[in-house]
């Protein structure tokens, strides 16, 4: 399951519980699951306001007694891990005060350590984010990706500190390196929080690609523009990839002392230890030694066979592992008949369209069995498969 944050209005903590509370996110479960930190001295209420004929959901924090001081990350990790959440919810919630603390720690030229929060650390900006992650964890959402961070741009907000610009300084150092869009509205659209819940959970902008909702929310902010709605809006659903996903492992080695003559063995031997691939690349090495890079790449439970061949039938003395994500189109094999006999092909699809590839063992065969060069044999079965 996915959930997609879709900046319209920017994004805080407050629209962030609303949008999941209006996608369908049990307003009660998670007023009893934000008992469980402990706090007191505030109350959650949730509210049905529109913005241009959009009914939202707008959710106040109401503190009626807030703390005279100002808690350091260690303080409200404490405070996370005492609490009888459960342990992915504490893990995330303790994963966005972090980029929260790194910033402030930039700002203000101090460490995570030593940096004390200031709005942040108040009990309303803990029940957004401790909140935040209550409801991702309701959905079972294992993914989280945003639209490009709309952020304000040209006025000033009031804070600990004094007057700050727009975007705050903090804002902006969590969005480093993520996608932003900067309005002409002199507001702020996107707070501390609601930034480090995009930097710290999203996997990034989703790009063009099929997404099947079955939950969409709104959450509504304080303010209201004539320019834009001020809403975040959150999609729930699934993905309709048209690729395959899984995890794979790639081994390598920085070889500069073996006969080359070896490799076509070492790599045979390597596929047949269960690699799904191995190859060598030509390489410039220290002191300006030539050399090869070997890699195989395979599955994690064929590890130990691939190094071990590495190890048997190679010079090196170590080997470098890199878990590697990989994408996959869709594939199977088939028999199909043609003028040469009965062959097998593989059958590829991409965005609907079948491709069918002469399996390369099959043209060899048919090459040796009927004495015709190999070239021929592509040719001929790849106009009659098409």
């Amino acid at each position: 399951m996915i959930a997609y944050l879709d900046t319209i209005g920017g994004i805080s903590g407050d629209m962030t519980l609303g949008a999941f509370v209006s996608a369908g996110m049990p307003f009660d479960t998670l007023a009893n699951e934000l008992a469980k930190l402990g706090l007191e001295g505030f109350e959650l209420q949730a509210s049905h306001i529109e913005r241009s004929g959009i009914v939202a959901t707008k959710i106040d924090v109401v503190v009626s007694q807030q703390p005279h001081y100002h808690r350091h990350l260690k303080d409200i990790n404490e405070l996370i891990d005492r609490s009888s959440l459960s342990q992915s919810v504490k893990e995330r919630a303790k994963k966005i005060f972090l980029e929260v603390a790194r910033a402030e720690a930039v700002i203000h030229g101090s460490t995570i350590e030593k940096i004390h929060f200031h709005e942040v650390g108040a009990i309303d900006s803990l029940v957004d984010i401790v909140g935040a992650s209550i409801c991702i964890g309701f959905f079972n959402i294992d993914e989280i990706y945003s639209s490009p961070v709309k952020v304000g741009s040209g006025g000033f907000v009031k804070s600990a500190h004094g007057k700050l610009p727009v975007p705050t300084p903090a804002t902006m150092e969590i969005l480093k390196d993520y996608p932003v869009v900067l309005t002409d509205i002199q507001h702020e659209l996107t707070t501390p929080t609601g930034a480090a819940i995009v930097k710290a959970l999203s996997k990034g902008t989703l790009p063009t690609t099929k997404l099947k909702a079955t939950a969409i929310g709104y959450g509504a902010g304080t303010k209201e523009f004539e320019a834009i709605p001020n809403l975040l809006r959150v999609m729930i659903g699934k993905i309709d990839r048209e690729y395959e996903t899984d995890t794979v492992i790639v081994v390598e080695a920085n070889i500069d002392d073996m006969n080359p003559e070896i490799y076509p063995y070492v790599i045979e031997r390597l596929m047949e230890a269960g690699a799904y691939d191995a190859f060598v690349l030509p390489v410039l090495m220290k002191k300006g030694r030539p050399g090869m890079i070997l890699s195989a790449i395979t599955e994690r439970g064929k590890l130990d066979a691939v190094n071990a061949v590495i190890f048997k039938e190679t010079t090196t003395l170590g080997v470098r592992t890199i878990p590697s994500e990989r994408f996959k189109l869709p594939r199977s094999s088939r028999e199909v008949k043609t003028s040469l006999g009965p062959v097998k092909v593989k059958v590829v699809v991409n965005e609907g369209t079948e491709r069918i590839v002469p399996e390369f063992e099959e043209c060899k065969r048919i090459a040796r069995e009927k004495n015709m060069a190999l070239k021929d044999v592509y040719k001929i079965l790849e106009k009659e498969i098409q």
